[in-house]
């Protein structure tokens, strides 16, 4: 008889390991990244199948890695294998053969589950059946497919306005799943669509939309091939796009500089081995930053300005040899009166502020300074920070001034996190849609889309704590583990009548729950999808604009999985039934029948059921990407943007705090304990400390600290974190996600965009109390 599965003891939710120090690495990837990966696969017992499919993901006419939006070549793809380390990593975790079934939750109860850490809580295996949590239920039960959808029309049909409903997507959705999902929404009535680009990019999208007309990145692959420099500014390469390396090496063969900007010294900043080449196995590698600039959290902007007031000097020294003069005048508009702010800031200060000396801010300018072909790269360290809409605009100020942007090796390249969360706005998932949409949108299916604009994440947040959200339904994702205010999310969602789940695999979100709860399990990106016996694909749009066909070939592990497409198509019968104009039965049976209807609603989809069938897939149009700004303010000139340094002021006992992402994580999916290029192993529970401001405090390596937050007059605490000294500015900290999100106020957001500040945090850190009162 096979034994029940044991789970690590719920007593106590916090347990610290024996956390292990190294050195930190000043190189990324190479052999221990191919050996980490295989290990993966084979530790979860699949290492036939793991290894099958990894020669099939990314390649042409495979399918599309779940992790990051890193885009594939477009030609010379690896025969080898094009994927890294971490996608590795995801394909063995969606790829598993470990079940969680009914059996399982009757052996575990909600409540013990809830007590587990996210990492244990994830190695259960892939959810197999559809469960349900009934009202005050200690365990979930399984219920069956149509019982589920009739208990989700159920709750739906009795809200008082379709407003009372939030319908959240992740990235790793289909465009084919997004597109109906939005589509049914509407239908239903509500705007009311919060998405993880709320809590990643939305301040890219946003940034860039004003100035330069679309809000997406504007470079190809190709252009880091051939760009003279490349800066690379709040983000980590080698953890969170490992692939982006490959290009990087290029450009660097070809002779680009590359400026790396970021508080910690990462080894993706630094070096690279790549392990499909000799060198990368038996050499040094290739060494990557030609300067790096160890900023002050939140000191970029600081930086940004201080170089442009370099430039404009330089261009008064060399007229004509240092600023696009042609460009300023043909394309943009506002120069004179922003170059005139300069007049109010002093380098010296500047540098101060930025946390640098102004030797390096001078070698950056000189860098950048005859050069035009420039690529600014940046992630989460730039967007989640209060003002980093202004830092973004600041980033075109440069590139407008070089003329670097439509023109081949320039641009903007904004690096997206997860797969396809760029494709789900393009499908028109946003609590914002467009006048133009909404009107496309009646006109293809005749019906009254609504007009009012619906709740982003944390707008859902507080509507849900509010009880004016009762229905959540999440299309993927981790929810509670991904926002910001943990104990104030928890105990939001749990005043929801229903919240219900579409997952892969078990996390957080299943275990903090509404009065009632769901978890509807689906196909993953591996899985193969069989649809009235025809093998179906789907589609993604990766960071840079290219849309590509996606077709898994694992036999999927429970055959009571449901893919996505199914699953919206059935809510949206049962829910809206004769009153729905549209035939979703037809775009459940024929995945071509939905990319007929997108065809006709997005812009750019021509012939979509023709080119997506293309190897590679097809671009996007980019109007930014040919050199045509087109702005809804300015017209077709991209404005330069009068922007602010904020003054970062730190009470004698604060800290400022930035979450950061392990190596062995993606998102909230969290595949071990090892963070190795950072030199940590067997801890997750640490926290980055300057040697200098742990000698004033008198803390020690391995201390054991609690952490505090009191924004708004709350208290929120984060207990036992061990300390790690490392190299890091003074009175910044940094800290893994999401284990410290609870620190993270719900009102800490970033201008404009409303997304979490969750790198500007200020926090006091103190001695552990054992038995704290």
């Amino acid at each position: 008889m096979k034994k029940p599965k044991v789970l690590p003891d719920p007593e106590n939710p916090i347990k610290l390991l024996d956390l292990k120090l190294t050195p930190a690495k000043k190189w990324a990837a190479g052999i221990p990244a191919v050996t980490a990966a295989l290990s993966d696969v084979v530790e979860e017992g699949i290492p036939f199948r793991g290894v099958r499919a990894l020669f099939t993901m990314n390649q042409k006419g495979g399918f599309d890695c779940s992790s990051c939006a890193w885009p594939d070549p477009d030609d010379d793809r690896s025969p080898i294998g094009e994927y890294c380390e971490n996608g590795a990593k995801a394909l063995a975790d969606e790829a598993t053969m470990k079940k969680v079934t009914a059996k399982f939750f009757a052996e575990n109860s909600v409540n013990n589950l809830s007590k587990l850490t996210d990492f244990e809580i994830g190695r259960q295996g892939r959810l197999a059946e559809p469960m349900y949590l009934p009202e005050n239920g200690t365990h979930y039960l399984p219920i069956s497919w149509e019982k589920a959808f009739e208990k989700i029309s159920t709750h739906l049909n009795a809200l008082h306005s379709p407003d009372e409903a939030a319908f959240y997507t992740s990235g790793r959705t289909s465009n084919e799943t997004s597109f109906l999902y939005q589509l049914f929404a509407k239908e239903f009535g509500t705007n009311n669509m919060p998405d993880c680009s709320n809590m990643c990019h939305e301040t890219s999208g946003t940034a860039l939309l004003s100035t330069i007309g679309i809000g997406k990145g504007t470079v190809k692959l190709d252009d880091f091939y051939h760009s003279d420099v490349i800066i690379i500014i709040g983000h980590n390469p080698g953890t969170n796009a490992p692939r982006m390396m490959s290009a990087l090496e290029k450009g660097k063969k070809n002779g680009a500089k590359i400026i790396a900007i970021n508080p910690l010294p990462e080894a993706g900043l630094m070096g690279f081995k790549n392990p499909q080449e000799i060198s990368g196995i038996i050499g040094n590698g290739i060494h990557y930053a030609d300067l790096y600039l160890p900023v002050k959290i939140n000191g970029d902007m600081a930086l940004l300005k201080a170089i442009s007031i370099l430039l404009l000097e330089m261009e008064k020294d060399m007229p004509g040899h240092v600023l696009d003069q042609e460009f300023i005048n043909e394309k943009t508009t506002g120069f004179e009166s922003w170059a005139e702010q300069f007049k109010n800031y002093d380098l010296p200060s500047l540098a101060i502020s930025a946390g640098l000396s102004e030797q390096e801010i001078r070698k950056a300018a000189e860098i950048i300074g005859n050069k035009r072909k420039i690529i600014f790269a940046w992630g989460m360290g730039l967007t989640q920070q209060p003002n980093g809409v202004d830092m973004l605009k600041e980033i075109v100020n440069i590139l407008l001034l070089k003329g670097s942007i439509g023109k081949p090796g320039s641009g903007v390249c904004p690096v997206r996190g997860h797969s396809n969360v760029q494709g789900n706005r393009t499908m028109l998932i946003n609590e914002k849609p467009t006048k133009e949409q909404l009107d496309k949108l009646k006109e293809v299916f005749g019906f009254e889309p609504p007009r009012k604009r619906g709740y982003d994440v944390v707008g859902t947040i507080h509507a849900m704590h509010e009880e004016k959200v009762k229905v959540f339904f999440a299309m993927g994702g981790n929810f509670l583990s991904a926002t910001p205010d943990t104990t104030f999310t928890a105990a939001a969602m749990q005043k929801l009548r229903l919240s219900v789940h579409v997952s892969t695999k078990l996390n957080r979100s299943h275990l903090i729950h509404g009065k009632e709860a769901l978890i509807l399990p689906t196909l993953s990106r591996s899985d193969i999808d069989m649809v009235n016996g025809v093998h179906q694909f789907i589609s993604t749009e990766n960071s840079m604009g290219v849309v590509q066909s996606s077709k898994g070939i694992l036999k999927p592990v429970s055959d009571k999985l449901m893919n996505e497409t199914h699953i919206v198509c059935n809510m949206a019968m049962a829910t809206l039934k004769d009153r729905s104009v549209i035939d979703w039965k037809s775009f459940a049976d024929d995945y071509d029948k939905i990319r007929d209807v997108i065809e006709k609603c997005v812009p750019g989809f021509e012939n979509y059921n023709i080119r997506i069938r293309k190897k590679g897939g097809f671009y996007l149009p980019n109007a930014a990407r040919d050199g045509k700004f087109i702005t809804a303010e300015f017209g077709d000139r991209a404005p330069f943007t009068i922007t602010s340094v904020p003054e970062n002021e730190l009470a004698e006992n604060e800290y400022m705090m930035a979450t950061t992402r392990s190596h062995d994580q993606f998102n909230t999916t969290i595949y071990g304990l090892e963070d190795r290029y950072r030199g940590v192993k067997n801890e997750r529970r640490v926290i980055f400390m300057n040697q200098k401001d742990m000698d004033k405090a008198g803390f020690k390596a391995k201390d054991k600290v609690d952490l505090y937050n009191f924004d708004a007059g709350i208290e929120r605490v984060a207990p036992l974190f061990l300390v790690v000294p490392y190299e890091i500015p003074e009175r910044n900290t940094v800290t893994y996600f999401p284990e410290t999100n609870v620190l993270v106020s719900i009102n800490n957001v970033v201008g404009e965009s409303n997304m979490p500040a969750s790198k500007f945090v200020k926090i006091q850190i103190r001695r552990h109390r054992e038995n704290p009162d």
